[in-house]
């Protein structure tokens, strides 16, 4: 893992120095108003963007990632942010690095939305399985980025093979509720804090179906059935509710998580696969007092199309992935494509450490899928689905997810048509940043555990 200097990474053991010289009642007082802050925050994102250089991309053709395409266009970005989006006569600033990027693509950084890289950490042994606390059938009091190991190999090959700068990192699927999400940039770095993608919200993850049944029910335990899923459910959120208009005189880890779901200021992923239940889940939405942002895996969202439209729910789906269980037997490759006829927001996620390097690949095979249909989705409207409605899944999208003036610099350069399977990410910039280069191989990010170990050959 290549790393620049940690100057910028020590600011806040610096302001634990200063804190440590106010006077006592100055001491205190600050005591008291971290105290509080604690339920909200307690791990701070610590991310600093790494330098970047005024740069100019001339001559691709854009994607915006929120339908608009630009034939040989210019992009400008500068101190880690899109300075300007426009055609070939968009005015160059002086100082500023031009990367001919003729017969080239430009996009948005890529974006998955549902990831366990750093939780299910390579190589795939137990040691690194820390992606699910399954001791419970419900556990919103644990959170992603307390497992994550930020030298899984996954996130650099996320970023040169796939252009991956942003993933939100869930638990695993066991549980009802299987605890808090985490959002990352996708960075070098050595804690978790460094890489936490500043001001993102927390999300709830949560599970229907065979998983949690199955797992419990094995143990001779509630929930065996979809009813008891239910059932444990609708339970948890009365308590919640309970512990809300309460007076916390004791702090409770797993309702502060369902508070903030209740409050709005948590969102909800919900793994879900059967169009009936996502339907039933919604309805459970309803009578708790809370909002599902995105259903995941979702192979029926086709199904419900209109229902999740009216509701603002994304689906977050696979192109392909049919038949590894019961509940997966009504996906087909079309279910991409009819969602987005209904005008229903679509996410291509991966849910895997091999599907993450390839995201632009499984939008191209679900837009083709549709295209066989009769459904024709224009490519720049594809392109969202990895990048802005990824983006919205999470609750970033204010801040990355499209080209706009002042989001991110979450950019990158393809060395042709991201759409077809023989292109590759060539430069990719984080917070305009270039942590990316296939023609340089100083520029190849590897992380430290694929280095090698003593006897098996030369690292440079």
């Amino acid at each position: 893992m290549r790393m620049t200097s940690q100057i910028g990474r020590l600011s806040s053991a610096l302001a634990l120095t200063l804190a440590l010289t106010l006077a006592p009642g100055a001491q205190a007082k600050k005591k008291d108003k971290d105290a509080e802050a604690s339920h909200e925050v307690p791990y701070a994102s610590t991310y600093k963007a790494y330098p970047g250089r005024p740069t100019a991309l001339v001559g691709a053709t854009l994607y915006d990632g929120r339908g608009g395409r630009i034939d040989n266009g210019t992009l400008l970005f500068a101190e880690g942010k899109v300075v300007a989006v426009g055609a070939s006569d968009l005015a160059i600033p002086e100082g500023y690095d031009r990367i001919d990027g003729t017969g080239k693509f430009v996009t948005p950084g890529v974006i998955d939305a549902h990831s366990h890289l750093g939780d299910y950490a390579s190589p795939g042994v137990d040691a690194n399985s820390d992606g699910n606390e399954a001791t419970a059938p419900t556990t919103p009091d644990v959170w992603a980025e307390h497992s994550v190991w930020p030298q899984d190999p996954g996130f650099s090959r996320a970023l040169a093979n796939g252009g991956v700068t942003s993933l939100l990192i869930l638990p695993g699927s066991a549980n009802l509720m299987g605890g808090r999400s985490v959002m990352l940039k996708n960075v070098p770095a050595i804690t978790v804090q460094q890489m936490k993608f500043p001001g993102a919200p927390y999300s709830l993850k949560m599970a229907c179906g065979e998983n949690p049944k199955r797992v419990y029910g094995s143990r001779g335990m509630k929930p065996s059935t979809r009813m008891g899923n239910f059932a444990v459910n609708r339970q948890t959120w009365i308590d919640a509710k309970a512990y809300m208009e309460g007076d916390h005189e004791k702090r409770d880890l797993a309702k502060e998580t369902l508070e903030g779901v209740l409050k709005g200021e948590i969102l909800v992923q919900n793994h879900c696969y059967r169009a009936e239940e996502m339907a039933l889940v919604l309805d459970m939405a309803k009578e708790a007092g809370y909002k599902v942002t995105t259903f995941h895996h979702a192979v029926e969202s086709y199904k419900i199309a209109d229902m999740l439209r009216e509701a603002d729910v994304c689906s977050a789906v696979w192109a392909d992935w049919y038949g590894f269980k019961m509940e997966a037997y009504d996906g087909i490759p079309e279910n991409a494509a009819l969602i987005a006829k209904e005008g229903a927001c679509v996410v291509i996620h991966s849910d895997d450490q091999n599907g993450i390097q390839r995201l632009n690949q499984a939008a191209a095979k679900a837009q083709a899928s549709g295209r066989r249909m009769g459904i024709d989705i224009p490519d720049a409207q594809v392109i969202s689905w990895f990048t802005y409605n990824a983006a919205k899944a999470a609750g970033i999208s204010d801040q990355t997810g499209s080209l706009e003036e002042g989001k991110m610099a979450d950019v990158v350069l393809w060395n042709g048509d991201p759409l077809s399977v023989y292109t590759r990410p060539e430069k990719v910039w984080v917070d305009g940043a270039m942590l990316f280069d296939a023609t340089n191989p100083r520029m190849r990010p590897v992380s430290d555990f694929e280095l090698g170990q003593p006897g098996e050959g030369d690292v440079k």
